[in-house]
């Protein structure tokens, strides 16, 4: 799953990396933020989010973390959150993806 969006001039690409078991945020063709998870069964743990501390605060780990969340829920999966931020932003935005929770 592959999504590409316009911010300010860069193009961030959004993308789940199966392999390595993160979603990835790419920017002028290079990783600036992933989350990565440990799959067991049907739910993804998600155990790490960064951005690159140049892209701090431009909102991009929302981004990646909204689009990781949207597709858990597309795919039927559900959503462990070890990790801070992605626990912080289902707190934050419960309404939307408290269904999505294990």
């Amino acid at each position: 799953m592959k999504q590409q969006e316009q911010a300010g001039g860069a193009q961030p690409a959004l993308e789940h990396n199966e392999a390595r078991s993160q979603y990835e945020l790419h920017l002028d063709g290079r990783v600036a933020g992933k989350a990565v998870y440990r799959r067991e069964g049907d739910r993804l743990h998600f155990t790490h989010t960064e951005v690159d501390p140049a892209h701090e605060g431009q909102g991009l780990g929302s981004r990646l973390a909204a689009f990781a969340l949207d597709d858990v829920r597309t795919r039927g999966l559900k959503a462990v959150p070890q990790c801070p931020f992605i626990a912080k932003y289902i707190a934050k935005h419960e309404k939307e993806y408290g269904g999505v929770l294990a």
